[in-house]
């Protein structure tokens, strides 16, 4: 399939900015506009399973992200109250013989550094920022779109890759506003050297409470530490980047054990996230039009997979419209292919959510659950994930 018109992405992140990549990398012009007035990346530390970085590989940018890439030993579940060990997956040379790529954690801001740079470095994407997109529209031959300042661009074909409050969304499938779940996350950064060494970890380490949890791991070759604290609350704010309430976050956590309380009180400013989700649909695209990463299927954080169900949508979007000549049709071969595997994601990630959060009973049977759990079984309950597509 061949056109004069560019493919045009609205959303600048981590999808948008694959998905560029992607479709670049097997011939096609793209013009991806972002409304903020410069790219980057709000956040802390994502974990990368093995699925995202077979990913990385086929986009061609594998090497980059080893070089700012932390590889830990173990994924750790631990109980909140009583620092008991009650799960854990070894992430060794079995889990990468598994899988065929290893498991991995990464800034945000590194990563999306690394395909903004890709990207940049590619003579068939166009990067633009401030532009504000307030109207879509299409025809049999084409996409346009209206910005803020009453400019319009053209493409042959729309990709909306602009997040969980998607206008692109809004203006194609009109669902109303992203789910409200409950749950807010504080997450934080410190150097290493301010960790005591006693609770200092080469692993992914999750420690699991009566409604809340404790994640941490290190970033950056191990330069930093990672520190993301979730738990049930009433505050509901839209949107990220808020500055948390270190008061609520001490008395959410009161009752946990020293190891959890000792970590928390080392971080005296944390960043504030409302925790949405959607819940799952069967189609997001519409002649040709589609949408790709949180716009199409936002997930919670439970898996670790949203920006790696992203960047699987853009290898596979990209995939298709090299195999399907027709632009509807490869759109619709698209989300077939996607639907099942993200809708999958978000109601399982819903579901460790409770298995994290557990109380009361639901404490002792995830205890018992997971007691005895295998290496070998541990990585075979989240093949469907890793081995990928």
């Amino acid at each position: 399939m061949s056109t004069s018109e560019p493919i045009l992405i609205i959303g600048g992140g981590i999808g948008g900015m694959a998905t560029a990549l992607a479709l670049a990398n097997s011939g096609r012009a793209v013009h991806l506009v972002e409304q903020a007035s410069e790219f980057g990346e709000v956040g802390a530390g994502i974990q990368v399973g093995p699925n995202v970085m077979k990913m990385f590989d086929r986009l061609g940018v594998i090497e980059p992200i080893n070089d700012i890439a932390f590889f830990p030993e173990n994924l750790i579940l631990k109980d909140a109250l009583d620092s008991s060990e009650v799960a854990r997956m070894p992430l060794d040379r079995d889990f990468r013989e598994r899988f065929g790529y290893p498991y991995a954690t990464i800034h945000r801001a590194d990563l999306h550094s690394v395909l903004v740079d890709a990207c940049a470095g590619n003579d068939l994407v166009k990067l633009e920022t401030g532009r504000k997109i307030v109207h879509v529209d299409q025809n049999p031959d084409g996409v346009s779109v209206q910005t803020e300042s009453g400019e319009e661009l053209t493409g042959s074909i729309l990709v909306g890759a602009d997040g969980i409050w998607s206008g692109v969304r809004s203006q194609l499938i009109g669902d109303g506003e992203p789910r409200i779940t409950g749950h807010i996350a504080y997450r934080a950064v410190l150097p290493m050297d301010e960790v005591p060494e006693n609770l200092r970890s080469n692993s992914v380490v999750l420690w699991g409470g009566p409604d809340l949890h404790l994640a941490h791991y290190p970033l950056r070759r191990g330069e930093l530490f990672n520190m993301g604290a979730i738990f049930h609350s009433q505050r509901y704010l839209q949107g990220a980047n808020v500055y948390g309430d270190p008061e609520e976050l001490h008395a959410q956590f009161a009752g946990v054990c020293g190891e959890v309380d000792t970590l928390l009180g080392k971080i005296e400013e944390w960043r504030m996230w409302v925790l949405r989700d959607r819940d799952p649909i069967e189609h997001w695209s519409d002649g040709r039009i589609t949408l790709l990463g949180d716009s199409a299927h936002p997930t919670l954080q439970y898996l670790a997979q949203g920006a790696g169900m992203a960047i699987e949508d853009a290898w596979t979007l990209a995939d298709r419209l090299d195999h399907t000549g027709d632009v509807s049709a490869a759109l619709r071969e698209y989300e077939a292919l996607r639907v099942v595997r993200t809708a999958r994601v978000t109601l399982f990630s819903r579901l460790y959510g409770e298995i994290y959060h557990a109380k009361g009973v639901g404490r002792a049977v995830r205890a018992q659950m997971l007691a005895g759990w295998t290496p070998a079984a541990a990585r075979e309950s989240f093949n469907w994930i890793y081995s990928g597509i």
